[in-house]
């Protein structure tokens, strides 16, 4: 009985070596190799307003990011031209070690003559390094400096 409990141990043992070298070395050398990359990408057609937040290669990253996109007053008549108004508000904090790529765009959403929207404000900023990033971006259509208030803290 003894000699029976040693041989299955044996054949218990083989068989699980056998097991772990199943894998090739191609496929742990891929593993290895794999590229960190975290990215969202938000639009709102009725606003012509979009963002993207985008980290990779990175070994350390802590992000919290809020998005609110909203549309309201719309029309569902398809020949209806006017949209009503819209918005895309993002409020974003990161602490990264690695790449960024942080971009928003507003545009028109009727096409022009041509077929061409017309741009009205876009920015891109591409980042590399250990840095902390914090931005509050809002993008609204249909709005005018005089009904929106930015309250701005002195310089001191």
């Amino acid at each position: 009985m003894r000699a029976a409990n040693t041989i299955l141990i044996a054949l218990i043992f083989i068989f699980s070596a056998t097991a772990n070298s199943a894998m090739p070395d191609s496929f742990y050398k891929a593993m290895s190799n794999m590229r960190t990359e975290n990215t969202i990408c938000v639009k709102n057609y009725d606003a012509g307003a979009s963002f993207t937040e985008s980290y990779r290669d990175f070994e350390h990253l802590e992000r919290e990011t809020q998005v609110e996109s909203r549309s309201y007053n719309t029309s569902n008549n398809q020949s209806d031209l006017t949209p009503g108004n819209a918005s895309l508000e993002v409020a974003m904090r990161a602490t990264v070690q690695g790449k960024a790529h942080i971009a928003w765009q507003s545009r028109d959403i009727l096409p022009d003559r041509m077929g061409r929207h017309a741009t009205y404000s876009r920015a891109s900023e591409d980042l590399t390094g250990v840095f902390n990033i914090e931005k509050f971006i809002q993008l609204w259509s249909n709005s005018t400096l005089g009904s929106m208030r930015t309250d701005w803290l002195p310089c001191g």
